[in-house]
């Protein structure tokens, strides 16, 4: 199947507006866009302009700052979060590493209690709630998937740890996205640019957790992860770095592609390859139970990215060396670090976990573009 005979079929199985794009090396190979930006009559069509929240597909970006700053030798993975973030000791954290927080296994993913839509936009008051969360475990004894706090925890020590002193969401642009020519990245997204983004909508009941779970705790009922909450312009104002990104498919592959170059696209080395390939080694714990979730364990490498996919979202089938982000409702960012291929699907329809998952022949179809473009 072609990629647009799989973007027809992905509008059959219901979805409403796609971006997709991927990379070989740094060659833009597809950058396609198909139905609209709104579940409603007379909507306009996806363009190349258009722009899609993309969920955890932000992990990977915030979690390539902290590699860069490794890389610069101003992180240790295996130091104390508390080492560059003094208050984040608070409560028996002193334990935590980098490196636990990376791998989703700190212990300790509950957001503050009373977040709310506004706060989400409050960098100062959420680090600093965050600092006195009480651990639920030792660190680096359980899978806990921590769905935001994974990000304010690592994007503040990228924060401490730039000589700069710059905000997060300006490290991200002048770090990562400008040396790899993206132009459509955002974690704070400009007023400007909010007609731009496409509108979320779900044709799915979308399960939420019950009280008292260690899940309504990491994603408390305020901030849950519904159309309703990141289709609000304040929310896309916010820098969210676990879950607030907003970007096309194009420039999320273009971000993946430097991890498919081992480190380096267009003669712009960002990583050094033999960290990339490190990335590739599965963390302690994989595939154990998550405490968070009451599912198996997302399969984490050893600093930051999935090594793996359930089988409907991983182009071109399982197997394959890829460091790889998907988010809530069907994102996906992915890297082939053997074929230099990297991949984007955004799109606005959120699912959770349909019979028939529209986007997976898509997945599939890129791949196999990307590979006769080799």
């Amino acid at each position: 199947m072609d990629v647009n005979e799989a973007l027809e079929l992905a509008l059959e199985r219901g979805e409403t507006g796609i971006s997709a794009a991927a990379y070989v090396g740094g060659e833009l190979v597809v950058n396609v866009q198909a139905g609209k930006v709104a579940d409603r009559a007379g909507a306009a069509a996806v363009d190349e302009t258009t722009l899609f929240p993309v969920f955890s597909v932000t992990k990977a970006v915030t979690a390539t700052a902290v590699h860069l700053q490794a890389e610069r030798g101003l992180i240790d993975y295996d130091a104390p979060v508390a080492t560059y973030w003094p208050e984040y000791a608070a409560n028996g954290k002193e334990a935590v590493t980098v490196r636990h927080v990376l791998t989703h296994r700190a212990g300790a993913p509950q957001m503050p209690s009373d977040i709310t839509p506004d706060r989400l936009g409050d960098w100062d008051w959420v680090v600093e709630r965050l600092a006195q969360v009480d651990p639920r475990f030792a660190p680096g004894t359980v899978n806990a998937y921590q769905p935001y706090s994974y990000g304010w925890i690592l994007g503040e020590v990228v924060r401490r740890t730039d000589p700069a002193g710059r905000a997060f969401a300006d490290f991200v642009q002048e770090e990562i996205c400008q040396p790899l020519g993206v132009e459509n990245f955002w974690l704070g997204l400009p007023e400007s640019v909010e007609p731009r983004v496409a509108e979320l909508h779900t044709r799915e009941n979308i399960y939420q957790p019950d009280e008292g779970t260690l899940w309504s705790e990491a994603v408390p009922p305020s901030v849950f992860f519904t159309p309703t909450l990141y289709n609000r312009p304040e929310v896309h104002r916010a820098v969210i770095p676990g879950a607030g990104g907003i970007a096309d498919a194009k420039s999320v592959a273009r971000i993946f592609s430097l991890l498919a170059g081992r480190g380096e696209v267009d003669g712009v080395r960002l990583l050094s390859e033999k960290r990339v390939l490190s990335l590739l080694d599965p963390s302690p714990g994989l595939g154990e139970l998550d405490e968070t979730y009451r599912t198996p364990g997302v399969p984490t490498g050893n600093a930051g990215y999935s090594i793996n996919l359930i089988p409907f979202m991983a182009p071109g089938g399982e197997g394959k060396r890829a460091l790889c982000q998907a988010g809530a409702g069907g994102s996906l960012g992915w890297a082939d670090v053997d074929t230099g291929i990297s991949i984007a699907i955004c799109h606005n329809r959120m699912f959770y976990a349909p019979p028939e998952p529209p986007l997976a022949a898509l997945g599939d179809a890129l791949y196999e573009a990307a590979l006769a473009a080799r």
